[in-house]
């Protein structure tokens, strides 16, 4: 059963996701994530100490900023 906070915390466009919870929601692998921070691409991240951290809402903003239109083909 899935407490409010964890019901919150899939909704909260400012919920900080591990590494492991942005990579499933990219659908692309940690290898990826780690990649682009070091080529400083990809969607922008929270270190927090030797934690890094995805806002749910980066992830969509860069989600939508890659997004190729039909048209641009």
């Amino acid at each position: 059963m899935m407490t409010m906070q964890a019901v919150a915390n899939r909704t909260d466009p400012d919920a900080l996701l591990t590494e492991n919870q942005a990579a499933d929601f990219l659908n692309l692998s940690v290898r990826t994530l780690q990649a682009w921070r070091v080529k400083v691409a990809g969607p922008g991240f929270v270190r927090a100490g030797r934690a890094v951290r995805y806002r749910r809402s980066d992830l969509i903003l860069w989600i939508e900023a890659n997004t190729v239109s039909q048209s641009a083909r």
